[in-house]
């Protein structure tokens, strides 16, 4: 799982190395997701992102992910982000 936030989203994607290719993503851009947060920017977007990729990733049948900060310090919305995760049933 690799984390990406700009000023106003933060996204995630659940990628296979093997494969070179992504097999879930959750992003506060989504349409799915914009009427719940109201802008993407914070750590209520970031909670929401979280709980919809591990959604997403146990629905393909994938429980446990090597999580990725990509150079990002891991505190508010990256942590906000992956205890999400964490809390709807995704290890890392």
């Amino acid at each position: 799982m690799t984390i990406f936030r700009s000023h106003k989203n933060i996204s995630c994607q659940v990628i296979d190395d093997a494969l070179g290719m992504t097999l879930a993503s959750a992003s506060s851009a989504e349409k799915s997701l914009r009427p719940i947060v109201k802008g993407g920017g914070n750590c209520t977007a970031a909670v929401e992102v979280g709980r919809t990729i591990a959604e997403k990733a146990k629905a393909l049948g994938i429980a446990s992910v090597a999580f990725d900060r990509n150079g990002y310090r891991f505190h508010g919305r990256v942590k906000a982000l992956v205890e999400a995760a964490r809390k709807a049933g995704l290890k890392l």
